[in-house]
């Protein structure tokens, strides 16, 4: 771009003929009066840098002033004030951690007595053991089966000319009662009689009796004690038996109503057979042992059926021992049945290596001696 003047002297701006350059410079209504151009204007001053947030401090002072703050002290004060607090802090805070846990230590003995004084508590006041019976199951080598009836024409051929292995079953079938020959006491000693009066073998009201218990601590059955007999004369009318064809022996105790000398025996095939039970043995239960349990020949008198209780001594770990009269599960004294074979029977058949005998009509037959 050129210039050219105005009317008044003024120079004016003119395009070029390129139409194209650069503006013209102020003119002199900002010149001194000397004429000369003045001096363009300075830059103006670049803007003072802003703090950190935080207050302008490095990051390591801001963590001592957090330090401080927790500390409680001065945050102008001494590095090495600032650490003998710290470590200050830290030893309290320790010896309060170890008083805690010596403090729960020394307490855990009085707890744990406590505690095992109420376990305690707990586990005396249970009721020592419970005792069920419960006659045999299943079908006994050697048995005999007691009716209080005769067996009829049709009933006795059929079990005459059947298969004598259901022999048992189907007299149950009619109502029979099992009983069981006693054990053989070949070990026995001679004071304890082995046979009945007449000589012949003796049968048993057989079975299983089981004691229980929930407690922690051991309880120790030691003694033991038939209550309430009573007997009256058995109604058996027929006895259908297989007797023995030599000794047989079974794991428990005997004793007969009334009791003998020194029984319930055992009658083991075993050292002590014939020996009184809990004169040398006895049942143990609780303390991680819940049950125990005997097999129990009992013997009635001939002729005769009775009712009859039972009490056991016991002594546990709270050094209590007492007579204990044993109840159902009704909570009434337990009874038990026990019944023996008459001497006039109307029927008694035999079976074994021979046919069946009709003992009440050949009373000289084969093993008829034996029922």
């Amino acid at each position: 771009m050129t210039t050219t003047a105005s009317p008044d002297g003024t120079p004016e701006p003119r395009p070029d003929d390129e139409g194209g350059g650069a503006p013209a410079e102020p003119t002199g209504q900002h010149a001194d009066t000397d004429g000369d151009t003045p001096p363009p204007p300075a830059d103006p001053a670049p803007p003072a840098p802003q703090p950190p947030a935080g207050g302008g401090d490095r990051p390591d002072e801001s963590f001592e002033v957090l330090v401080s703050d927790v500390l409680g002290v001065d945050p102008e004060a001494s590095r090495r004030k600032k650490l003998r607090w710290l470590f200050v802090k830290a030893a309290v805070g320790l010896l309060g951690v170890l008083g805690a846990v010596l403090v729960a230590y020394l307490m855990i003995k009085p707890s744990t007595i406590r505690e095992n004084d109420t376990n305690t508590g707990i586990d005396a006041a249970k009721t020592p053991f419970t005792v069920s019976v419960r006659p045999e199951e299943g079908e006994p080598p050697t048995w005999a089966m007691v009716l209080d009836r005769e067996l009829t024409a049709d009933e006795a051929r059929k079990l005459t000319t059947g298969d004598p292995g259901s022999a048992f079953s189907y007299l149950r079938e009619l109502g029979g009662r099992p009983l069981v020959y006693a054990s053989v006491m070949e070990h026995a000693p001679e004071r304890y009689e082995r046979n009945t009066r007449d000589g012949g073998l003796e049968l048993t009201d057989a079975f299983k009796m089981t004691v229980l218990s929930t407690r922690s601590s051991a309880v120790v059955i030691d003694g033991w004690k038939t209550t309430g007999i009573t007997c009256h004369k058995s109604t058996t009318q027929t006895v259908v038996a297989m007797p023995p064809q030599g000794g047989a022996t079974y794991q428990g105790i005997r004793l007969h109503l009334p009791p003998r000398a020194e029984e319930p025996v055992l009658t083991d095939d075993a050292a002590g057979q014939g020996e009184s039970y809990f004169g040398t043995h006895y049942i143990e239960v609780g303390g991680g042992q819940p049950s125990g349990g005997l097999r129990v020949e009992a013997i009635a008198p001939r002729g005769q059926a009775c009712e009859w209780g039972i009490k056991v001594h016991y002594n546990d770990s709270y050094q209590k021992g007492e007579w204990l009269q044993l109840k159902d599960a009704k909570g009434k004294p337990l009874r038990i049945r026990t019944e023996s074979v008459p001497a006039d029977l109307r029927q008694k058949w035999v079976f074994a290596s021979v046919a069946w005998t009709p003992c009440h009509k050949d009373p000289e037959g084969p093993l008829c001696e034996l029922a």
